[in-house]
């Protein structure tokens, strides 16, 4: 009823607009402008019934309309003498009646429409800072994406096969969703991605879209919420009516912690009201939407631990689809997307980039690449090596080159058998990555020297012995130091951090321990941890003060053990650390085949030459 009398007024005012445009059209035609001698002359026949004078005009009323059915009449004003004057020699005195009805118009008119204007630009300007503008607070932000736009298909994603044959099933759903269901099944309302950062969980939405040719709504979960309690409730219902009016259609939420973290009992102060409104809303709109109409709702999230259980119900988010770190295989074929544009030199080969490379996400692929033709094009070469994927790769695990933070002798030395302890205990001990470069050029924040192992195969699970190995090199280095020095510097702060985290991983986690037995006494709250990494620090216990200081003396018995082993490696190859650490400050860097050479020359033979030369 409102709209209806709000279009009524529209139309009132449009006829009284014409009417008063034809009042003024008609008073105009019905008056005719006559010069001033012939106004004299009708004067002197006796025609002119009455006349008003103004200042410029004469204005009056004819006895008798004339031929052509005008009444009334207008003449320009002139002075009487002047006009005596110009008839003694037969001059015509014309009038020239000026028309001023547009000039007074647009002086109405212009000042008020350039006020209208200056006040909309300011409200416009006034709303921007809060969410697009007064009127528009409560629509969606959502960029909408057509076949098109995307531009990606899953060519252009690679590594995650699985989730790939996960999301298939809603391609063809969304392509045909009667026929899809012809057997009463139906197709999950809502499909979470789910993986750490850098894995492509954004693009296989868009692949998805892409293949499915349908319109694909993109809107991260910090979008909806806004200062305002209640705007990010309209936004999400604002959202899923653009989806449902053009559905068959794909509506994706990316970062869904921002938006779905799991509510809490009690609100402090009221300020999480806008959170919570904007998730439940969100809830509301997922159970009532029908997804036989075409309509598929997907999220990422490296976050699900902190997702609301409401929100992973069935019948809500029915699949989780994991979208994990690409194994080896999965980083040949990323690499194979990523270098397709770049001009690469014969000697590339992305079996060696990708076991360069354990750990790398697609992201952290794409940036190699890229970095590796940067380094290619600052030195003007033709095309890229492999040399530029290997100090690529150092830059971006150990840092940028700080060939300008000169060390004194005595550091340097330090250094050198700092990194050789590394390498030489690595090489000892068997199950350990092999070394594939050692170097005493600083790099990083912090970095003095580094040393890179490049694993043989992508690994998943740890034995005891081979996590004691692993902090034994890393606690290489001060041993190292240790054994040719009788003292220890601050050189290994960032080693003993690593090395104390496994060893507390160990008792707290793995049960490893057998003063505390198969016990877990800590639980990991990271979902995704990085490779390599394990977590430490302080945390939420439930176990006694005994059993702390137990977990202590565990801690403490486990790094002394792995140390004092480097140790006695170390002090059986005094002769070959010495060596090598001369070799190394002499060329600064060691590849991992020389090396070997240096050992196999001074009769050390490591586990992994013994296995060579066995095979």
């Amino acid at each position: 009823m409102q709209n209806k009398s709000f279009h009524l007024w529209y139309w009132l005012a449009a006829a009284a607009g014409i009417l008063l445009i034809q009042y003024l059209l008609l008073s105009s035609q019905q008056v005719a402008t006559i010069p001033y001698s012939e106004f004299e002359q009708d004067l002197r026949d006796g025609k002119v019934a009455e006349v008003a004078v103004s200042d410029k005009f004469i204005q009056g009323r004819f006895k008798s309309p004339l031929s052509s059915g005008q009444s009334r009449f207008v003449t320009t004003r002139v002075d009487p003498g002047f006009a005596e004057t110009l008839g003694k020699y037969g001059v015509k005195v014309t009038g020239e009646v000026e028309n001023t009805f547009l000039r007074d118009l647009l002086s109405w008119v212009v000042p008020v429409a350039f006020f209208a204007l200056v006040w909309m630009y300011l409200l416009r300007r006034a709303g921007g800072g809060v969410g697009g503008g007064l009127m528009q607070i409560g629509k969606s932000k959502a960029k909408v994406y057509v076949e098109s736009d995307t531009g990606v298909t899953f060519d252009d994603v690679a590594g995650v096969d699985e989730a790939k044959d996960e999301l298939k099933e809603i391609i063809d759903f969304l392509k045909d969703p009667v026929a899809y269901g012809r057997l009463g099944g139906r197709m999950p309302r809502g499909v979470l991605l789910v993986g750490p950062p850098g894995t492509g969980k954004t693009l296989l939405a868009k692949a998805v879209a892409g293949e499915a040719g349908v319109p694909f709504f993109s809107i991260s979960g910090s979008e909806f919420v806004e200062m305002f309690v209640g705007v990010g409730a309209a936004r999400v219902r604002d959202l899923f009516e653009q989806a449902r009016a053009k559905a068959p259609a794909i509506v994706f939420i990316d970062e869904l912690d921002a938006l779905g973290r799991a509510r809490g009992i009690v609100s402090l102060g009221g300020g999480n009201d806008e959170k919570e409104q904007t998730l439940n809303q969100l809830l509301v709109e997922l159970d009532g939407f029908d997804s036989s109409t075409g309509l598929v709702l997907l999220a990422a999230t490296n976050r699900p631990e902190i997702l609301d259980p409401a929100l992973l119900r069935a019948g809500r988010f029915d699949r989780q689809v994991l979208v994990d770190r690409p194994d080896k295989l999965g980083r040949v074929q990323i690499l194979a997307v990523h270098l397709r544009k770049v001009t690469l030199d014969a000697d590339v080969d992305p079996e060696k980039i990708a076991a360069l490379t354990p750990g790398f996400t697609g992201a952290d692929l794409a940036n190699l690449v890229n970095e590796a033709a940067l380094l290619a094009t600052r030195r003007r070469a033709t095309a890229v090596t492999m040399a530029d994927f290997n100090n690529a790769v150092e830059r971006i695990v150990a840092g940028l080159e700080k060939r300008n933070r000169l060390l004194n002798a005595r550091e340097r030395e330090i250094v050198a058998h700092h990194e050789t302890g590394h390498a030489l205990v690595a090489s000892f001990l068997p199950g350990v990555d092999p070394v594939h470069k050692i170097s005493i050029i600083p790099r990083g924040v912090g970095a003095l020297g580094y040393t890179i192992q490049r694993p043989t195969e992508d690994r998943f699970l740890m034995t005891r012995e081979e996590l004691e190995n692993k902090m034994a090199v890393l606690l290489g280095g001060r041993a190292a130091e240790w054994v040719v020095y009788g003292h220890l510097s601050t050189g290994a702060a960032d080693d003993l951090a690593k090395a104390t985290d496994i060893a507390r991983a160990m008792v707290t986690r793995y049960g490893m321990s057998d003063a505390l037995g198969q016990v877990a006494l800590d639980r990991d709250r990271q979902s995704f941890l990085k490779p390599g990494e394990f977590a430490g620090g302080s945390r939420e216990r439930d176990y006694s003060e005994e059993t702390a200081a137990t977990i202590d003396r565990e801690v403490h018995r486990i790094l002394d053990a792995v140390f004092s082993r480097a140790v006695g490696i170390l002090g059986d190859h005094r002769a070959l650390l010495e060596e090598a650490a001369r070799l190394l400050l002499e060329k600064e860097t060691l590849e991992g085949a020389e090396l070997q050479a240096l050992i196999a020359r001074s009769g050390g033979v490591s586990p992994r030459a013994a296995v060579g030369k066995a095979g």
